[in-house]
């Protein structure tokens, strides 16, 4: 929706004006000022409501996702009814948790070293200490876990003794231990070290931090210096990796913004053709299984994927790349097979849903039989091939129908297309078979 014209008014104006739609004696001008003046409300209107769902996407980024689901948006008669059966017990007591309820088992330990204790006095075959007659035998033994804490990385200080002659000065030293080892630093410490940083985050200056605090010192720079040598010797395992990512049924990509300090000084040195910094991540799905790669530097993660792609065997059909509906994440010269996350489409009514509760309600309600269909494929242990067809007899008309609906919307002129409810559909209508593709199990 285009602005207003401008029209400037007093208060002097504006209660002669009243007045006059107060006596219904309307002057020539009138009209003008009055359609200025709810189209102004309407632009207000529509300025408030996309402030709220940008607020909304704001409160997403910081806080995380909140439920999304059709129950939790949408309070129908039923959830109203259970709403007041809730509210009725509100005061009643709360139930007790489950016995063991957050406790973990015994078997769940499957790292802990096992230490088997011996009766004090007894063994099998003993006569009973209490009755006299009968004889023990053994059963099941009880189990007590026991943790303790140590430091993520421990060290062991072997002090070597010697002798010096008096008389030659020759120097005579013990024998190291085989579990001294010939290096300061073995496999299992580097292996922590490269496991805390790039699988749980744990930065290289924290745990250097943490190990000072512990009495084990580990600089930062000496742990780049392991992680670097213990990273050369599994290269051949990350280029098997990448070879078999390449084969992947199903590819998902997507930037995020990278600091590197070696292109922020060639940004000031060189002033390169491209500044920005990208960390891509590409997950495939091949055979069940997912192999996540990372690629950062100045290329976006559909340049990225091209390469990855160019290790595919060519007798291989294309894969179904999932990705949102940025140009940068599609690969230029490579063919897939292009699918776009239906639940961002969704999520784009969900923004709205306060101001469009109707309009959103329908859409979310529609996709919900969708969602439906995919929980009993999985329910029910479907094929791939079979969940394909159930999907096309049991969703396909069902998205059809919502293709029709958002078509209707806009051609019909029922919803402002400036609107956060016109965008939302625009962005359905723009990007519909893609959204399609990417409808779960299709």
């Amino acid at each position: 929706m285009k602005s207003p014209n401008r029209i400037d008014l007093d208060q002097k104006q504006i209660d002669a004006l009243l007045q006059r739609v107060k006596n219904q004696k309307l002057e020539q001008g009138d009209y003008e000022i009055i359609k200025g003046l709810i189209d102004t409300l309407k632009l207000l209107g529509q300025a408030v409501g996309e402030k709220a769902a940008s607020i909304k996407r704001l409160l997403r980024m910081i806080f995380g996702e909140s439920s999304e689901k059709k129950k939790d948006l949408i309070q129908n008669e039923q959830a109203d009814s259970e709403d007041k059966d809730h509210s009725s017990t509100k005061d009643s007591p709360p139930k007790s948790p489950p016995k063991g309820h957050g406790r973990n088992s015994k078997d769940e330990y499957t790292g802990a070293t096992t230490c088997k204790v011996p009766h004090e006095s007894l063994k099998p075959g003993d006569v009973c200490p209490e009755c006299g007659i009968g004889k023990v035998y053994p059963k099941k033994p009880k189990t007590i876990v026991r943790i303790t804490a140590t430091a993520p990385l421990t060290a062991t200080k072997y002090e070597l003794e010697e002798f010096r002659c008096n008389l030659c000065l020759q120097i005579f030293t013990a024998k190291a231990p085989e579990e001294a080892g010939p290096k300061k630093y073995d496999e299992t410490a580097r292996s922590m070290i490269a496991l805390l940083k790039y699988g749980s985050g744990f930065p290289f200056h924290r745990l250097q931090k943490l190990q000072e605090s512990l009495g084990i010192p580990l600089p930062a720079t000496t742990q780049w210096d392991q992680v670097e040598q213990t990273a050369v010797q599994i290269f051949p395992a990350l280029d098997e990796l990448i070879r078999q990512a390449a084969q992947g049924e199903i590819v998902h990509n997507d930037d995020t913004t990278m600091k590197v300090q070696q292109l922020i000084k060639e940004n000031k040195d060189k002033s390169p053709d491209r500044t920005g910094m990208f960390t891509s991540g590409i997950v495939t799905v091949r055979d069940g299984r997912q192999i996540a790669i990372f690629a950062t530097g100045r290329q976006h993660a559909g340049e990225n994927l091209e390469d990855l792609l160019t290790k595919r065997d060519q007798n291989l059909p294309p894969p179904i790349h999932m990705c949102d509906a940025l140009s940068r994440n599609i690969p230029k010269s490579l063919q897939t097979l292009l699918a776009h996350c239906l639940t961002h489409g969704r999520r784009n009514f969900v923004d709205v849903l306060d101001n469009f509760p109707e309009e959103c309600r329908h859409v979310i309600e529609q996709l919900a039989l969708v969602y439906k269909n995919d929980e009993l494929a999985k329910e029910q242990k479907m094929s791939a091939q079979e969940r394909l067809e159930f999907h096309q007899q049991g969703s396909g008309p069902v998205m059809d129908e919502l293709q029709a609906w958002c078509s209707a919307q806009l051609e019909e002129k029922i919803v402002e297309p400036n609107s956060g409810l016109g965008k939302a559909t625009t962005y359905m209508l723009k990007h519909w078979m893609p959204l399609k593709i990417g409808c779960p199990g299709t």
